[in-house]
């Protein structure tokens, strides 16, 4: 059965799905994972204009599969970590890279305000495809094509591992990381502009239409 939310706000009375913590995992080694989290204000729903800070020219896409948190856990095992999970959405993890990168954490390029679009609805488990492509494309052109199968830790293995650090709670949500395709990657390094539509398609979930538009300094 698949769990429709309303698209295109922000509001949490209407947008059911927004965290009260969003770790974001970043496989960097088999053995462990990096997290990064985000707070509710970064979030936008599945259609709406994503917001190009005149403090960056920097602007990258990573598209992921989103793990949802439908019960509260703690040093979950595998077992009570599969039962924990509600469903399945998708995100692109919009960074700042010039921000990213001035120091060692990586937060302050990750959480700027109306930069994330997640939606557009929870797929539950049933629903998702092991091997379900995931994709993004920049007006039409496609950035990175592969396959959930290939991530390096599996819904399971995060939710136990989020849940040793902390408390998980419904609606929470975690981010799997990205592979490939990211523009500060390529040579030359490509960054969103004013203008361009980013699409962010999971296979058994559905797709993010985000357009973006360069926010004027006030």
């Amino acid at each position: 059965m698949r769990s429709h939310r309303s698209s295109g706000t922000r509001s949490a009375d209407t947008w059911q799905i927004l965290p009260t913590q969003h770790p974001t995992a970043k496989p960097t080694h088999r053995s462990h994972s990096e997290t990064i989290s985000k707070f509710p204000e970064a979030l936008i729903g599945p259609n709406d204009p994503l917001i190009l800070p005149p403090e960056s020219d920097s602007v990258d896409w990573e598209a992921e599969l989103v793990v949802i948190v439908g019960r509260s856990v703690r040093r979950a095992d595998r077992t009570t970590a599969e039962a924990a999970i509600a469903g399945y959405t998708i995100m692109n993890d919009v960074s700042l890279r010039d921000w990213q990168f001035r120091t060692r954490e990586w937060l302050q390029g990750k959480t700027w305000d109306a930069t994330t679009p997640l939606g557009p609805c929870l797929a539950t488990p049933d629903e998702l495809p092991a091997d379900a492509e995931i994709s993004c494309a920049i007006d039409d052109e496609v950035m990175r094509r592969s396959s959930i199968g290939g991530l390096l830790f599996d819904a399971i293995d995060l939710v136990s591992y989020v849940s040793t650090m902390m408390t998980l709670n419904p609606g929470d949500v975690i981010a799997t990381g990205t592979a490939g395709g990211v523009g500060h990657a390529r040579k030359p390094p490509r960054y969103l502009k004013d203008g361009q539509t980013v699409v962010t398609r999971v296979e058994g979930i559905g797709e993010l239409v985000t357009p973006a538009r360069r926010e004027t300094k006030s």
